[in-house]
């Protein structure tokens, strides 16, 4: 989606605060709810462009082909497994794993990519189908692999260009599109949640697909809900990510290594770009990779905008004790953010709780 030109790297300005969301590209401010559109598409356009690369084109077709079902009695549950088959011009496929409980209704469902780790731990799935949710857990690798080998999407489309995290944000899209075909699924209620890098591809996916009613990113970091112009002793820096893994992102990003002050956004616009749509972010406190307290300043930023768009109350952080997993305490946090959302039950424990002093340095701008 590029709606103009791009700058090269040294025609960016220099940044140290925070870039405001708020400006447009002429450097004026929007002062209506009504403006917020068309600029999120210049935003949304240079996110691609400049840090993931676009998204892969859809596919003409996307179908599923059960090859076991069973019921869990203790559970009230029935588990389904899916081989989801997505055409493209070679053809690709994925597993799909299916929790639902069983009562009637249509039901709110939650897309995790992270079934390439294993299948959830069973205490996951019993609170989940428990409150009338249905998980779907499918393998983002089968998509693209985790590794600089061009193979899945890649191969599909040899001049794609786009990283990793976005061709997995797309197969999040693909497992959706099936999932709307499934009479028991709630249209309205789907949620998409990702664990570290997966967490980081559920935000990618929660901005580029508006069908994503609530968007919750797993302890993500750099490259996610973390911050890049703000690094908390021991963080991930984008020099470390890509150093470590540049094909998760655009080639283009790699300019930005040393020169951060010039990427022309940073996560907070990103996250939001899901606004008005709901989000929580859950972190763990010694998680010190994953810069929580750059989450936390990406939170407060981004919330700017959800309260300009007055749905201050939509966007949501939880931070607990403990290091870098996708824990049963992240999960209860989560149905409870996704009960009050999709559901309208008020939330026995706070979202807006901080964990960390504000830094009131990092950004002077306000919602207009």
């Amino acid at each position: 989606m590029e709606l103009r030109p791009f700058p090269t790297v040294d025609e960016l300005p220099v940044q140290k605060e925070l870039p405001d969301p708020f400006l447009r590209a002429d450097g004026k401010r929007i002062a209506s709810p009504r403006e917020w559109k068309s600029l999120r598409e210049h935003w949304l356009a240079l996110i691609l462009h400049y840090q993931y690369g676009e998204l892969p084109p859809k596919p003409r077709t996307v179908r599923a082909e059960r090859t076991d079902e069973k019921t869990l009695p203790d559970l009230n549950a029935v588990r389904a497994e899916y081989r989801l088959y997505i055409e493209t011009p070679i053809p690709l496929s994925t597993r799909l794993l299916l929790f639902r409980p069983r009562r009637r209704g249509r039901l709110p469902v939650i897309v995790d990519g992270d079934l390439g780790w294993g299948e959830p731990k069973r205490d996951i799935v019993e609170e989940a189908t428990r409150r009338g949710y249905a998980l779907a857990f499918f393998d983002r690798t089968q998509i693209a692999p985790d590794s600089p080998e061009r193979k899945g999407i890649y191969e599909a489309y040899p001049d794609y260009e786009g990283g990793r995290l976005a061709a997995w944000a797309w197969g999040y899209h693909r497992v959706i599109d099936f999932l709307l075909t499934l009479p028991e699924v709630h249209f309205r209620r789907i949620v998409a949640t990702g664990h570290s890098r997966g967490g980081k591809t559920a935000l990618l996916a929660g901005v580029t697909d508006e069908r994503i009613a609530l968007t919750a990113p797993n302890n993500s970091g750099c490259g996610g809900a973390g911050c890049y112009r703000y690094q908390a002793p021991g963080s991930e820096t984008i020099a470390d990510i890509l150093r470590n893994i540049p094909y998760w992102f655009h080639p283009r990003f790699q300019q930005f290594v040393g020169r951060v002050e010039r990427l022309p956004f940073d996560q907070h616009i990103v996250k939001a770009l899901v606004a008005p749509r709901a989000q929580l972010s859950t972190e763990a406190l010694a998680d010190l990779w994953a810069n929580p307290e750059g989450t936390q300043i990406t939170y407060l930023a981004a919330r700017e905008v959800y309260r300009f768009l007055r749905a201050e109350n939509r966007i949501g952080i939880w931070f607990r004790e403990g290091e870098h997993e996708h824990s049963p305490a992240d999960w209860q946090a989560l149905l409870d953010f996704a009960d009050w959302q999709l559901l309208g039950k008020a939330p026995a424990r706070a979202f807006d709780r901080l964990a960390f002093a504000q830094r009131e340095e990092v950004y002077s701008w306000r919602a207009p």
